[in-house]
């Protein structure tokens, strides 16, 4: 069976991986172009191009899939199937008509919930308990498809958005090569969405993690897991960003953005600090001032001066 795999982040990669290990022929990889990164913005591949390169497989990088030409190319590669993990683009309808097996998405929530950009963080900032990965046919729509496979996974208090992805994305890659298999001998019946449970999250940007200190700990708490790695939740301390990278929530009353010791054994023993919130303190566990390495919230404090009884901006 000819297959052709479209992604781009690392969450992609497994997936891949477990498909050309399970004996699929992958007659192409389709990824989004090289784009500036790092300080110096050079030009960095996407970690699929990496994974599809060391498996020696071909790469297709367009800047769009709406044209002729794109639909094309795609049909000379004879898919009988197109498997997609976070490729970037939405698939016009001339692409999603190609392969016979139609067009398998791998999106990271249960569907109807959280549907669209950002769906991990998304499941964290909501408070939920459990996710997992929804093996999915596209459509024109927006992750409106029809549901083949189902996997679910708690999710645990330690989990931030990167440990989660990485979770998901293990996961995901099982479960489509299991799909595959039970789909392509016709033993799987696809299943509608109920459009009335449906939900929708929006792409994060480098704003979302500015700390609003007037919010309850507890949803702040869930803002630092769901924004790590990135953008990470910041504020301010004597006109430099500092992000804060492992916090739990306490219970408190008092000034929001005030800052408070916690070395009379309040809380965890590791957080040397905590901010008062709207509603509760937030224990602060790690931190990164700018321009310094990441350290314990002990360390942090053991150089500042003044820093107890401040607040933050």
């Amino acid at each position: 069976m000819r297959v052709v795999f479209m992604g781009s982040p690392e969450f992609a990669v497994p997936a891949l991986q477990h498909i050309v290990l399970s004996g699929y022929r992958v007659a192409a990889v389709y990824t989004q172009p090289d784009k500036p990164a790092g300080r110096g913005r050079y030009t960095a591949p996407p970690p699929v191009k990496e994974a599809a390169l060391t498996l020696g497989l071909s790469v297709i990088q367009p800047t769009s899939l709406r044209t002729l030409e794109a639909a094309q190319q795609m049909t000379d590669f004879r898919p009988d199937v197109v498997v997609v993990a976070a490729f970037g683009q939405l698939l016009p309808q001339r692409v999603l008509d190609i392969p016979r097996y139609g067009c398998l998405n791998i999106h990271p929530s249960l569907l109807p919930r959280f549907r669209g950009a950002s769906p991990v963080a998304a499941a964290i900032l909501a408070g939920e308990e459990f996710t997992g990965v929804t093996i999915m046919l596209l459509d024109k729509g927006m992750d409106t498809g029809p549901i083949l496979t189902v996997a679910q996974i708690p999710i645990s208090a330690q989990d931030n958005a990167g440990i989660l992805t990485g979770k998901l994305s293990l996961i995901g890659a099982r479960l489509v090569v299991e799909t595959l298999a039970y789909w392509t001998r016709g033993e799987i019946a696809p299943r509608p969405q109920d459009d009335a449970l449906a939900t929708y999250c929006k792409p994060i940007s480098k704003e979302d993690g500015k700390m609003d200190w007037s919010l309850p700990a507890v949803e702040l708490w869930r803002r630092v897991r769901a924004f790590n790695p990135w953008p990470g939740c910041y504020t301010r301390w004597q006109g430099k960003q500092l992000k804060l990278l492992e916090v739990y929530p306490l219970a408190g009353i008092g000034v929001a953005g005030t800052i408070v010791s916690l070395s009379q054994g309040a809380g965890r023993p590791e957080a040397a600090f905590g901010v008062l919130t709207g509603d509760g303190i937030l224990g602060v566990l790690q931190v990164q001032l700018e321009g310094k390495r990441p350290m314990s919230s002990a360390e942090f404090l053991r150089g500042q001066r003044g820093f107890i009884g401040s607040i933050l901006a």
